[in-house]
């Protein structure tokens, strides 16, 4: 992550950001944060001094808070089957290991930008009150969890997006964005993992129908119907073209049911 990018890009969009910043000048800013600053504390820094110099929306807060209970059960997810022992296979111990970090950084960098007004972590259950038997003892319960876990996270912040449209959210769209689309590789590589582990070559990275479908977790991986119109057809199209090129974004009541199921 590039800081001096970062302030640059704030200041065109809000030309007194910097001095609003207080003392986040080049220099300043990294005799505060030294040079010597783990990467996965970057999100943490970011996040107090937008909270300390912007007045978020109320409805922006709501997003973040939001946002937040996902992240945090992604975060104690990867947590919990990283320490497992003997559950990831030695080839796929980086990846996971990787997803789980960055699950990390998007909790600190939410709970920096709430401050204060940031939820306390909620006591899952991954095991869904007994739907899911074995979560952290069997590898393919595991990935085919992170899959869901992801996938939720990508309609999760494509549906929230258009409540960080307000002019003083805008560093918050921005970030939000950019978290979307590491959710998004993260569910892309969990599904080329489940593809490979149970020797499905119809579930892709991409969502083809319901191949590879989430259940009861979520149903509407076949869903046609974009912007209130079937596309079903459309330019003569196969249902998997259809349901390949468009991805649903979801309502916070429907990500939250959907978090429910995992939490005590």
């Amino acid at each position: 992550m590039n800081i001096f990018k970062i302030i640059d890009e704030i200041q065109e969009v809000d030309g007194d950001a910097v001095e609003r910043l207080q003392h986040a000048t080049r220099r300043s800013f990294m005799t505060k944060f030294s040079r010597s600053m783990a990467a996965a504390a970057v999100p943490v820094a970011m996040g107090t001094i937008f909270n300390k110099a912007y007045a978020f929306t109320p409805g922006a807060i709501d997003v973040l808070k939001f946002a937040l209970t996902l992240e945090y059960l992604e975060d104690e997810f990867y947590k919990m089957g990283n320490a497992a022992p003997g559950l990831i296979p030695d080839k796929y111990k980086a990846v996971f290991m990787q997803i789980g970090k960055h699950e990390t950084q998007h909790v600190n960098f939410l709970k920096g930008a709430l401050g204060t007004a940031a939820p306390a972590k909620p006591d899952f259950d991954f095991t869904a009150k007994g739907t899911f038997a074995n979560p952290f003892g069997d590898f393919d319960m595991f990935v085919f969890l992170s899959h869901a876990f992801e996938d939720t996270g990508v309609r999760a912040y494509k549906g929230q997006a258009g409540n960080l449209m307000a002019k003083e959210d805008e560093p918050l769209l921005d970030y939000a964005l950019q978290i979307h689309s590491v959710e998004a590789r993260h569910a892309a590589k969990s599904r080329d993992i489940l593809s490979t582990i149970r020797g499905i070559d119809r579930i892709k990275p991409w969502i083809t129908l319901d191949e590879g479908s989430p259940r009861p977790v979520y149903e509407g991986d076949n869903n046609t119907i974009q912007g209130g119109v079937d596309i079903t057809g459309i330019a003569g199209k196969s249902l998997d073209a259809v349901t390949e090129a468009f991805d649903e974004p979801l309502t916070k009541d429907q990500v939250l049911a959907i978090a429910k199921l995992f939490i005590r």
